[in-house]
């Protein structure tokens, strides 16, 4: 069976494919990284990677920067997410610290990083079930193969506890992991042979009660930018 992803034409795989054995590794042999309990996907929590101070130092930067969300043009004209969202300043040495510390967990090179994004979502706010993971028949594609090619792997943290609501849910596989202030999510948006992991499907459910705060590290298959 084959799909939009699956069908399409995937250049990074053998990239995908290291990238993917090297966090494997790394993050099985990490007492602190749990895996969460799937045989569909590779998706692990890190709980209290970052400390209250720093999640509130982040919520602080996002506050300052975040603008209505933008998605990458799939063709549907339904609106699909509805936070605000804001790139850290990467120079900032706390936020150079931070990726590192990503950067280090992961034993991915920094410059294959994406700039860290931040995100806010206020009561009914949501980001629609979607992949991470870059569809290589699209326009934009053209774009991405020059900034670092297919993104590997996703590194989200969690900046504070919400009320009720904003759970990440793996929509294809029925795992929601409910918002816990300094625990980092990683997951790997291909399949352990290097083919894109169409159970990586998540939604940023709507936020009931409360507001939500998360930022977000993508890893490419090679130098991003």
């Amino acid at each position: 069976m084959t799909s939009a992803y699956t069908d399409a034409p995937n250049p990074d795989k053998v990239a995908l494919l290291r990238t993917g054995a090297h966090v494997r590794r790394r993050l099985d042999a990490n007492p602190r990284a749990q895996r969460i309990e799937t045989d569909r996907a590779e998706i692990w929590s890190v709980p209290e990677f970052l400390s209250p101070d720093e999640c509130s130092a982040l919520i602080a930067m996002i506050d300052r920067t975040a603008e209505p969300s933008q998605v990458l043009d799939h063709g549907t004209k339904e609106i699909w997410r509805t936070s605000s969202s804001g790139n850290v300043e990467r120079y900032d040495p706390f936020v150079h610290a931070l990726e590192s510390r990503i950067d280090k967990l992961l034993g991915i090179p920094h410059l294959f990083g994406e700039t860290m994004q931040g995100q806010r979502y206020y009561e009914g706010q949501e980001f629609k079930y979607h992949l991470d993971l870059f569809w290589t028949k699209s326009d934009y594609w053209k774009d991405e193969v020059k900034r670092g090619g297919q993104r590997s792997i996703t590194a989200m943290a969690y900046l504070n506890d919400v009320d009720v609501g904003g759970e990440t849910a793996f929509t294809n596989i029925g795992i929601s992991v409910p918002p816990q202030r300094g625990t980092l999510l990683v997951w790997n948006n291909s399949l352990p042979d290097g083919r894109p992991n169409e159970d990586t499907m998540h939604a940023g459910t709507p936020v009931i009660k409360g507001t939500k705060y998360v930022i977000t590290k993508w890893y490419r298959t090679r130098k991003w930018g």
